[in-house]
């Protein structure tokens, strides 16, 4: 068990043996035709289900270790996944984009994503999609969110909604053309070890309010106040968007730019090559992106996206016939 006595801060990884890439491989192959290769029917995904067993299993095993401790830094790297670049179209360029027909890289990520839980989407996020492209949308370069090229603030993903994902996966199929693209992570368990008691209590206040983003829609215009840190004095959550979550007093609003500058000197960047899937506990771990310059030339940045939760129940009513898909 990681403890906050903790102080190895390498991210932990899992390279992947030619042989054990390619039984991954196969599985994911196997899953191509699966309901016509539709990958959000439900069909689809009981067969990932079922089929993530047959993983081989010093991955199997690593999952599970992290699924129940995701270690101090709350990420957890696998690499050389099947992703074959030359069998690539040209990068989506367009927004909403998602993968909606089953290919190997998207079959071999959603069966990691059904080791590690159980696979959510949300109906005003790409439309309910199971898996999302992450790719430059021309005009969206500013865009705080998977479309966008500058900068991309802290964030635990979906930080306002009450069913926010436990983990968020993203592999990568496509690297920006100058390799200059990182993904950045930042663990509350490093950061709360320099982080003064004084700051500590009053981020357990409920003196913050996270927004949804527009694509959510008035159903989720809702805004609870809610603490940025909760749970175990000795290990807690953290739950806090850097440009969307709100202080409400002052003391509130110095104790957040205090944590924003413990994530900064605690930061982690990944940079991801094809075949690299990057694992992020969205409950200790934030998360954001470094700038990149895209070209929108077909050969532009590509990672596609999934998100875990341990307890699907508890979502349940807001999931039509015990599906995959949140409806608000």
């Amino acid at each position: 068990m990681t403890t906050l006595m903790a102080t190895a801060s390498t991210t932990a990884t899992l390279a992947l043996t030619r042989a054990e890439a390619l039984a991954v491989d196969q599985i994911a192959d196997a899953l191509l035709p699966v309901a016509g290769g539709r990958i959000d029917d439900g069909s689809w995904q009981d067969m990932a289900a079922l089929r993530c067993h047959d993983l081989p299993l010093g991955l199997r095993r690593r999952l599970a270790a992290y699924r129940r401790d995701p270690g101090i830094t709350g990420v957890l790297l696998i690499r050389s996944l099947p992703v074959d670049e030359s069998l690539l179209p040209d990068t989506p360029a367009i927004s909403g984009s998602a993968q909606r027909t089953a290919t190997v890289p998207a079959a071999a990520l959603m069966l990691v994503t059904q080791a590690l839980g159980f696979p959510i989407a949300f109906r005003a996020e790409k439309n309910g999609a199971m898996v999302h492209d992450v790719v430059p949308v021309p005009g969206s370069e500013e865009f705080q969110g998977n479309e966008g090229s500058a900068p991309l603030t802290f964030h635990n993903e979906n930080a306002f909604h009450d069913h926010r994902p436990d983990h968020v996966l993203l592999i990568c199929l496509r690297a920006d053309h100058d390799q200059t693209a990182g993904l950045r992570t930042a663990s509350i368990r490093q950061a709360y070890l320099t982080l003064a008691g004084e700051y500590r209590t009053i981020l357990r206040r409920p003196e913050f309010v996270t927004s949804p983003p527009p694509s959510f829609g008035a159903a989720a215009s809702e805004v609870r106040c809610h603490a940025v840190l909760s749970g175990a004095a000795d290990d807690p959550d953290v739950l806090v968007d850097f440009s969307a979550t709100r202080a409400l007093t002052s003391e509130a609003a110095l104790a957040m730019d205090e944590l924003r500058s413990r994530f900064a000197e605690q930061a982690q960047t990944h940079y991801l090559r094809p075949g690299d899937l990057a694992i992020v506990d969205n409950r200790v771990t934030v998360h954001g992106r470094t700038a990149f310059t895209p070209r929108y030339d077909g050969r532009d940045r590509w990672l596609q996206r999934t998100f875990a939760v341990q307890d699907l129940r508890r979502s349940r009513a807001d999931r039509t016939a015990d599906g995959h898909v949140l409806e608000c």
